[in-house]
């Protein structure tokens, strides 16, 4: 590929994924944030939660791949909502377990709903094979930016 072809491809990946990047944030932003100023790290956080069930606070911060401080903040808002509860490991004090509350699990479903209608909104602009073909692209940049960490 010729090298000039090659730069008008980066200008447009770099133009775009940061366009749809930061509407879709907007977007799901204005979902989440009708219910006591939820923030989409916040959301995310409770995405998470509420399908592993069970987690801690280091296995987020390496989910998220960011500092455990980072994390500890987001925990600590959310406890204070009452979204989530801690609970100490019996053998290792040392180890706390994060879970939803009730509230946090009531939350999750109604934020996670507006999403999904949000999202659907979308993906029935294009046709089956369309969505498929676009999904199994993006997959497949996200297995390659993974293999370019290690």
């Amino acid at each position: 590929m010729r090298e000039k072809h090659i730069a008008e491809l980066v200008d447009r990946y770099i133009s775009v994924s940061f366009s749809v990047t930061k509407k879709a944030e907007a977007l799901i932003k204005e979902q989440i944030g009708n219910d006591g100023d939820l923030t989409n790290d916040q959301h995310y956080t409770l995405r998470y939660m509420h399908r592993a069930g069970s987690c801690t606070s280091s296995e987020l911060a390496e989910v998220f791949e960011v500092k455990k401080s980072a994390i500890t903040a987001i925990i600590n808002r959310m406890w204070e909502k009452g979204l989530i509860q801690r609970t100490r490991d019996e053998n290792d004090r040392r180890v706390v377990y994060l879970t939803l509350t009730d509230k946090g699990k009531e939350l999750y479903l109604k934020t996670e709903e507006r999403i999904t209608r949000l999202v659907k909104s979308f993906i029935t602009s294009f046709d089956q094979e369309e969505i498929e073909q676009f999904i199994k692209t993006y997959e497949k940049l996200n297995e390659i930016l993974i293999k370019s960490k290690n």
